[in-house]
């Protein structure tokens, strides 16, 4: 945005500002909070604090400085703010879990590893934070943040107590970190809409039975290599001859991957998920039933059994949605879902292909927003940072949606 743009949503901004920033203690703070999203919403290569106070007139570079890194304000609160006005408004079909990362320089910026960067499709130096969208065909918008600190740090005490690192923050899986933000969104929002993630958290079978614990509903892509049975095989009871420990429930042939699941005989419909810009989304896509069968599925059926003696050797059923496009030799896509296979498949496809559409919130966010050009290196910046970025974006994506979003509920 230009400058005059920016002055013209200044009072809708003030409004949206007072709200969400409603639990920051300190008018002059709320103020500060103000003049840096107007900073991220002006035209302008970085937006980083010194270029951004030299565009804004009330600009003041060491005041940004403070409200940013030292300021002791709470970003959680603001947070659930944002994520109560965007769900009312947004109206998400599905939360997508995803990740992304950012390169840095040096060691001293908090949670830097060499990791695999996203951003440049490599092992590198950078960051990367662990994020829940709330997303429809038509918006989507951040809802939550953690920043994913490598193992490394976990006892560096020299560079987490320059990063200002929490004493009670430690190394924890991503998907772990997921789990707790859709734990905590799930607290301040109530009602949970279907969860979808890419392969990287799909692949785990542990999470998505943490999820099912919750009673929560996901369409995940997951690998061809996992492995399951088709729906229809049952286990037999071998018989007891007399020695040893009673026999137990087993199946007659052993787990298959997926993609040996699909054979010739599967059936393949066209189905047009949505309408785009540049025409219908249409592909090839099968719906079957199967039974996953890893250590951690079957683990698990013998818990909810009551024990591996009274479990009676019968695998849950999930749904298996399988992507061929036309003139394709082979599939080229996986999801397992928890929903059944009566789901209509239009609908287990949207499901899928909406984790793509948070694309245009890391456009934003990165081109547009800055969210990468932080350039403090603890955890108290990164993390006033990445709220105010937010706080931009949910703006912006209230105005799209609806123009007068900004008057407070």
């Amino acid at each position: 945005m230009d400058t005059h743009e920016v002055n013209r949503l200044r009072a809708a901004l003030g409004l949206f500002v007072a709200d969400v920033f409603a639990s920051v203690p300190r008018r002059d703070q709320r103020a500060r909070g103000e003049c840096y999203l107007r900073g991220l919403m002006l035209d302008g290569r970085r937006k980083s604090i010194q270029p951004m106070a030299q565009r804004l007139p009330d600009g003041n570079m060491q005041a940004l400085q403070q409200f940013v890194n030292q300021s002791p304000w709470q970003w959680t609160p603001v947070r659930r703010r944002i994520a109560e006005r965007l769900v009312e408004v947004v109206r998400p079909e599905v939360w997508v879990i995803d990740d992304v990362s950012f390169p840095k320089c040096g060691r001293a910026s908090v949670g830097v590893a060499r990791q695999y960067c996203g951003a440049l499709g490599k092992r590198a130096n950078c960051q990367v934070a662990v994020s829940v969208h709330a997303a429809t065909d038509r918006a989507s918008c951040p809802l939550e943040w953690e920043l994913f600190l490598p193992e490394e740090w976990a006892h560096d005490l020299r560079r987490r107590q320059a990063a200002g690192v929490p004493a009670e923050v430690g190394h924890v899986t991503k998907s772990r970190l997921a789990l707790g933000l859709l734990e905590r969104l799930a607290g301040w929002l109530g009602t949970v809409p279907v969860i979808v993630a890419d392969c990287g958290y799909g692949r785990s079978v542990s999470f998505r039975l943490a999820l099912e614990e919750h009673g929560w509903s996901y369409v995940m892509a997951v690998d061809p290599k996992e492995i399951a049975r088709p729906a229809r095989v049952e286990p037999y009871l071998p018989p007891y001859r007399g020695l040893g420990p009673p026999t137990l429930p087993r199946y007659r042939e052993p787990a298959r991957p997926l993609r040996h699941l699909v054979d010739p005989g599967t059936l393949f419909e066209t189905v047009t998920w949505r309408q785009g810009s540049k025409g219908s989304m249409t592909s090839r896509l099968a719906v079957l039933e199967v039974r996953p069968s890893g250590k951690e599925a079957t683990r698990t059926a013998q818990e909810h059994a009551g024990g591996r003696s009274r479990w009676d050797g019968v695998l849950p059923l999930r749904t298996l949605l399988v992507e061929q496009p036309a003139g394709a030799d082979e599939p080229t896509g996986y999801w397992m879902s928890n929903l059944p296979a009566t789901t209509p498949t239009a609908d287990l496809v949207r499901f899928a292909k909406m984790r793509w559409r948070i694309e245009h919130d890391y456009r934003e966010l990165k081109h547009g927003l800055g969210l990468d050009h932080f350039e403090g290196r603890t955890w108290r910046g990164w993390h006033h940072h990445v709220t105010l970025v937010t706080a931009a974006q949910a703006f912006l994506t209230l105005r799209r949606l609806n123009p007068k979003a900004h008057t407070p509920a």
